[in-house]
């Protein structure tokens, strides 16, 4: 190598500033000349590895090290011998940082098929963090780094995500047999997970030292469903689930999002009624469920005619008390006990006369009568 490739080296250190760097080689670039007695100093997140001749010769923990030949005796036997112990040393020393690189990301870059027990087949999209840590320096430097003079976090990230979905997608169609289930098991997942992928990063020298799993996330149309079947809770056929959509789809019509003013009137004072018969009388709908009476057990209304249970006290549609005692005998109207005039058209309401009481036998005749049909008592 020319000479203008040659780095004269007295003092090693390396400082992390970007602080995504895993190995940093001396020189970056070139062969390096160490002298003999330079100084090397290791913090206490590094490890300072020596190669010479392309091998690793000697490991340096954290503190400041004089190269001489009583702490690299390998390195200095076989560089020095033949300049009579005098040479500077030929060789690479690498950082390589020591501590736990977090908030790595990972996710599917495409989503993937995944047979669903309640849904069928859908396609899902998951994401999360992980961290990892150098564990076996020169193995990592050696499978891994290669001569590179940086090395980083970004250098690497792409091809640990792509093993971590590929492990992902196994083990998740091994323990989850339904998405709706998924939000009580991301630990038991990322856990799971996380030691299946174990063998294949201590293959590089590295371990995983955590692993989470931030989301995993079904196409939006699948999620509508998921918020639908939420809704509908206790409903479990179709045909009740497009009933609930007409509703709604009448609701929003009620508030003018869908036809005039008068027809969303209309609909808004409709609502309620046909709502609450809805859900009060799930066999008018077809629905048959166990404990819910016969329809032989229904009456209708007198007021909205709709059908009600025999021993209600109000119609659960409109209202109406269904205690009658008598009818407007103007307009129809269901009139109370008591009342004296219709709380519809306000005609008077008819009074019964008071029963008459004999004064002679103490019977009682009616209010209209001119004698006792008892003993002909003139009243």
């Amino acid at each position: 190598m020319g000479s203008n490739n040659l780095v004269f080296l007295e003092n090693l250190e390396w400082f992390d500033e970007s602080g995504r760097e895993l190995v940093h080689r001396l020189p970056e670039t070139g062969s390096g000349e160490i002298k003999w007695g330079a100084q090397l100093t290791v913090r206490e997140s590094q490890v300072g590895v020596f190669f010479y001749k392309g091998k690793a010769v000697e490991a340096f923990g954290p503190g400041r090290h004089t190269l001489t030949t009583a702490n690299i005796p390998i390195l200095t036997k076989i560089a020095s011998i033949p300049w009579g112990m005098s040479s500077p040393l030929r060789a690479e020393v690498y950082f390589v940082n020591m501590k736990t690189f977090a908030n790595l990301k990972w996710g599917t870059r495409d989503p993937v098929a995944y047979k669903d027990s309640e849904l069928g087949l859908i396609r899902l999209r998951a994401f999360g963090v992980f961290n990892i840590q150098v564990v076996q320096p020169v193995l990592f430097i050696n499978r891994m780094v290669g001569t590179q003079g940086i090395f980083t976090t970004e250098a690497i990230e792409e091809y640990l995500n792509r093993v971590i979905v590929s492990r992902f997608n196994d083990f998740m169609g091994e323990i989850i047999d339904s998405i709706l289930i998924l939000p009580a098991k991301y630990d038991e997942l990322s856990q799971g997970l996380a030691k299946r992928l174990h063998e294949d990063f201590s293959h590089f020298g590295l371990g995983l030292a955590q692993l989470y799993i931030n989301s995993v996330t079904p196409p939006p149309e699948v999620q509508q469903a998921i918020d639908d079947r939420s809704r509908m809770g206790v409903f479990k056929d179709m045909n009740k689930l497009m009933q609930m959509k007409a509703a709604m789809a009448m609701e929003k019509a009620a508030e003018g999002e869908a036809g005039g003013e008068g027809m969303g009137a209309g609909l808004g004072l409709m609502m309620p009624a046909m709502l609450a018969q809805y859900f009060a009388h799930p066999l008018a709908q077809g629905q048959a469920g166990a404990g819910t009476p016969s329809p032989a057990a229904d009456t209708r209304c007198h007021e909205c005619q709709q059908p009600i249970p025999l021993e209600a006290k109000f119609c659960p549609s409109c209202g109406h008390q269904q205690l009658v005692i008598t009818q407007c005998i103007q307009c129809g109207k269901n009139l109370t006990a008591g009342a004296k005039f219709c709380s519809r058209c306000g005609h008077p309401v008819a009074q019964k006369p008071q029963p008459k009481k004999c004064a002679r036998c103490g019977a009682e005749n009616l209010g209209d009568a001119k004698f006792c049909a008892q003993c002909g008592e003139r009243y």
